[in-house]
């Protein structure tokens, strides 16, 4: 179907568009002409406040159950429900089955990508993720991997080193989980005064934190290119911006979820709301929420992570990490965040943040291109019978928040 935005906002700095009210005619998300009056009469026509068009966004952590567990998530899914989301291009973590790191699994990937929706690699760290002997990185990046992790396994401080030296020779950059499981390994939400009130096993930010501080030591001392693929408390956020003045190849993102929800939601017990990291309390919301208006943090992830209902829905303690959050990453950032940053300082972290972290090219919003499209002005009410993911692990579902992807 055609559909066709009238006086809609470009914001595209790399665009000649940029900042222009025009019509603009869509198939799919692929644009197929810009001006300032268009007329068809075989496509839907969208109007109204708040329409901005944006080049496609780019999501740099995202978990796909293909190959392995294609019953929580396969590329189809995870595609439809990242393209719901306003995604059009989605690194995927390696920590798959098997893991991905080789280059055949990277070509196995990228192969699965379409026009408007492409799907990129991020290869393991490790060989097969267990943080012994370092991946055949050279190779996988000759395949098209865009950076390297091992996702939530444990990096020892020798394997650092080595990727971060190794790293150097090949300008890519290493993605880490700071989470250090020596520090209460057993945690199931974050440690303070509602997981004490609760009974509950708490996970400290030292944990976080002690893992940030040894990684950007680590970065000083060997060099390179390091990127924290979430943080989420004030301390973390203040370690990087101390890193960055230092003049550091440091980046760090933020999920969504950790933008509106904090600690205290977990009184309900619900187990879509236990993820890594956890969230934390108030003032860590407040903090990375300054560290994305000061330009600390780079970008805005979804930390999609698909779980079927038998590893979910079950005892808090025995239910597994993460939220199925692809598809609704943008309404929870804007509600977040619409009071405290403009809709073009957003979309930033979609953009600008993510390309630049992964040294991406950006895609500028012209004819033939591909865009993504959303409104500022509406609401989106997430129901389990319109959910694209395979996995429902959301606590959204049945929440409405700010904006609309269209």
């Amino acid at each position: 179907m055609k559909v066709l935005l009238k006086s809609a906002l470009i914001y595209d700095p790399t665009s000649e568009h940029h900042g222009k009210k025009r019509d603009v005619l869509l198939q799919g998300n692929r644009i197929l002409s810009i001006a300032t009056d268009i007329q068809d009469s075989r496509a839907k026509t969208t109007s109204g406040r708040g329409l901005l068009v944006t080049r496609c966004w780019t999501d740099l952590a995202a978990r796909s159950g293909e190959p392995g567990s294609e019953y929580k998530e396969d590329f189809a899914s995870l595609k439809r429900a990242a393209r719901r989301g306003g995604y059009g291009r989605v690194a995927l973590l390696p920590s798959t089955t098997p893991v991905a790191d080789n280059k055949s699994a990277i070509r196995f990937i990228s192969e699965h990508s379409e026009p408007g929706m492409e799907l990129l690699a991020i290869g393991s760290l490790s060989q097969k993720c267990e943080g012994k002997q370092l991946s055949e990185m050279y190779d996988m990046q000759q395949a098209g991997a865009i950076a390297f992790s091992d996702d939530r396994g444990n990096v020892s401080t020798e394997l650092m080193c080595r990727a971060l030296e190794y790293s150097k020779n090949l300008d890519s950059v290493v993605v880490v989980l700071p989470w250090d499981r020596g520090i209460n390994g057993n945690g199931q939400m974050h440690e303070g005064a509602v997981s004490v009130s609760l009974g509950m096993k708490g996970l400290p930010s030292l944990s976080e934190e002690i893992r940030v501080q040894r990684d950007i030591e680590l970065l000083r001392y060997c060099g390179g290119r390091l990127h924290f693929m979430l943080i989420s408390s004030a301390k973390s956020v203040d370690l990087v911006r101390k890193a960055k003045r230092d003049g550091l190849r440091v980046t760090c993102a933020v999920a969504a979820h950790q933008l509106l929800f904090t600690d205290e939601q977990l009184t309900s017990f619900d187990s879509n709301y236990k993820v890594i990291p956890p969230f934390r309390g108030k003032e860590d919301r407040k903090a990375l929420i300054a560290g994305l208006k000061d330009g600390t943090i780079d970008a805005i992830v979804s930390d999609h992570c698909p779980e079927d209902v038998e590893h979910k829905i079950r005892e808090f303690e025995d239910a597994g990490f993460g939220v199925s959050s692809i598809e609704s990453a943008f309404c929870i950032a804007f509600t977040a965040l619409e009071k405290h940053m403009t809709p073009e300082e957003i979309i930033e972290k979609f953009t600008t943040g993510p390309e630049q972290i992964a040294g991406l090219a950006a895609q500028s919003v012209k004819e033939g291109s591909h865009a993504s499209v959303f409104s500022t002005e509406s609401y989106t009410e997430f129901s389990a019978a319109t959910w694209q993911s395979k996995s429902r692990n959301s606590p959204v579902i049945g929440m409405k928040l700010r904006g609309e992807v269209l």
